[in-house]
């Protein structure tokens, strides 16, 4: 019998669910495995629902997931009001940048009492434990805080080794993806083989004792995702995985068991799932397998079209390795989405330049819409560091940037930023508008007959894309030929037409969109 089930006070964990919080799922499930109440919270809510929410449970104990550095002053202040207005729980973080940086967030965050390091489901149970018993907590393995203004780090825990130990995570109720189809996101590993200059997943799990890479048992995932089948009418699977099990030389029969318990669990033909991977463990033959098992979206980490950006980045891959890779997926017709760092701290015209040939080369076919971001410095990662080295990084801590060696690269991104941040980061701009139409087209491909309609609808969609592409790449072009003299008026006069030119497909998408939302209410 688990030992805490009599108490009512629930443990709070906050944190952005804008998909399923995964890290606080499982924390969430370990703590209700040993018989406390738990109550999850959408940091999103703002701190006035918090508040009330808090004060309404009288929680002991608060948990605050920090995913992003970027967030550590939101929390910062959200803390300060819970503790203004009475809030005496005990507040413990977690999450990458809390991990990796234990003395800079409890600097900057004084209202924490605690930050759990690395992979914290144990540690957060054994501080439940303490706090709800009123013991002391400071001797736990896995925790940092602060103590006579001096920064005290026990000893790290070590990973566990099987995932499946874990009960499987809480989800708040489960949304829709697309045509009234619900959606979860999962994992089949925790962890990552590679090493890449700007990531800092290794530099998490290599920290503790125990393998950084860890792969679930593939009938056990399968019987998860037929449980959020029967249980939540779960139709889509969002893999989570940094990188997903896919590669027969590491992972050996991994993906064939995989796909064989699909279909030996009945869910082959009413699932479908995306994954996230490297282009270099793309092979025609397990691709086709896993499309006939339900595979439907792979997202890749391209992250940049250059030989020397992708040694610099240390991603162990060439430029037409990835273009091999994705004609590949072309080829058998399935659909991908990509992260690329079209400015890095070593780029120059020339590699902008290129970078944008090899967009137009890869997908001036309306096969995937056109993003690109600036390569940030994350906490401990290797471009971090070499920042530092060089002097170069600027800024709040938590918040350091840099500047180009070149600074017509910073005119560069700061114009591109002024004239295409609705269609990139918009939730109605281009980028966002595409993808949605591009997802509604699959899952009506998977769950609905094929028809001329159906047909019609994928070939404008594409069309659309590939015309969005093509016009911001070229404008692109014209930004970087132009550096040296662009004026502030022509930069007005392209912001107009670019907002005219969104709007028009924007149009287009939306039409199409509302045509298959035509078919799913009337098939």
């Amino acid at each position: 019998m688990p030992l805490f089930e009599s108490l009512e006070k629930p443990v709070i964990l906050i944190g952005f669910q804008e998909q399923d919080n995964l890290g606080l799922g499982y924390i969430g499930s370990t703590l209700v495995y040993e018989g406390f109440q738990v109550r999850m919270l959408d940091y999103q809510l703002g701190k006035e629902k918090i508040l009330n929410i808090v004060q309404k449970y009288d929680p002991l104990i608060i948990g605050f997931s920090v995913i992003f550095q970027y967030h550590i002053f939101n929390f910062r202040d959200l803390l300060a009001s819970l503790r203004e207005n009475g809030v005496k729980a005990h507040f413990s973080s977690g999450g990458h940048y809390p991990s990796l940086r234990h003395d800079d967030i409890l600097g900057i965050v004084p209202d924490l009492d605690s930050v759990v390091l690395y992979e914290g489901e144990y540690t957060f149970l054994e501080l439940v434990r303490a706090v709800y018993k009123g013991e002391t907590w400071t001797g736990i393995e896995g925790i940092a805080y602060k103590e006579n203004q001096k920064i005290i780090v026990n000893k790290l825990r070590p990973l566990e080794t099987s995932l499946d130990n874990f009960p499987i995570p809480l989800r708040p109720p489960l949304k829709e993806y697309a045509l009234g189809f619900k959606y979860a996101t999962l994992i089949a590993g925790r962890g990552c083989y590679y090493n890449c200059a700007f990531c800092s997943i290794r530099q998490f799990y290599e920290k503790p004792e125990g393998p950084v890479k860890r792969i679930r048992i593939p009938e056990l995932v399968v019987e998860e995702m037929k449980y959020l089948y029967e249980t939540r009418d779960c139709r889509i699977f969002m893999f989570q995985d940094d990188d997903f099990p896919v590669n027969p030389k590491r992972e050996k029969d991994w993906i064939t068991t995989f796909c064989k318990e699909l279909d030996g669990q009945g869910l082959k033909g009413k699932v479908i799932w995306k994954i996230n991977c490297r282009p270099d463990e793309i092979g025609e033959d397990i691709f086709r397998m896993m499309m006939e098992y339900g595979l439907f979206v792979v997202y890749l980490g391209i992250e940049n079209g250059t030989d020397e950006g992708l040694k610099i980045m240390n991603k162990h891959i060439n430029r037409d390795k990835i273009i091999s890779s994705v004609n590949i997926l072309k080829k058998l017709n399935v659909y991908f989405d990509f992260g690329f760092m079209l400015f890095q701290p070593w780029s120059n015209l020339d590699s902008i330049t290129e970078n944008l040939n090899f967009l137009k080369e890869i997908i001036g076919d309306g096969s995937s819409p056109v993003t690109y971001c600036k390569l940030l410095p994350y906490a401990e990662t290797a471009i971090e560091k070499q920042l530092k080295m060089d002097n170069r990084l600027k800024g709040l801590t938590g918040f350091e940037d840099y500047s180009f060696l070149d600074p017509r690269l910073d005119d560069l991104f700061n114009y591109s930023s002024y004239l295409f941040s609705d269609w990139i980061d918009s939730h109605n701009g281009i980028l966002n508008t595409s993808r949605w139409a591009k997802y509604t087209n699959l899952v009506l491909k998977s769950f609905y007959p094929s028809n001329e309609l159906s047909l019609s609808i994928e070939k404008k969609i594409r069309k659309a894309i590939s015309g969005s592409n093509l016009f911001l790449l070229n404008t692109f072009n014209f930004l970087v030929e132009n550096i040296d003299n662009i004026s502030l008026k022509e930069l007005e006069s392209l912001k107009t037409k670019i907002q005219k030119k969104q709007n028009i497909f924007y149009e287009a998408l939306e039409t199409e969109i509302t045509k298959m939302n035509y078919v799913h209410v009337n098939v």
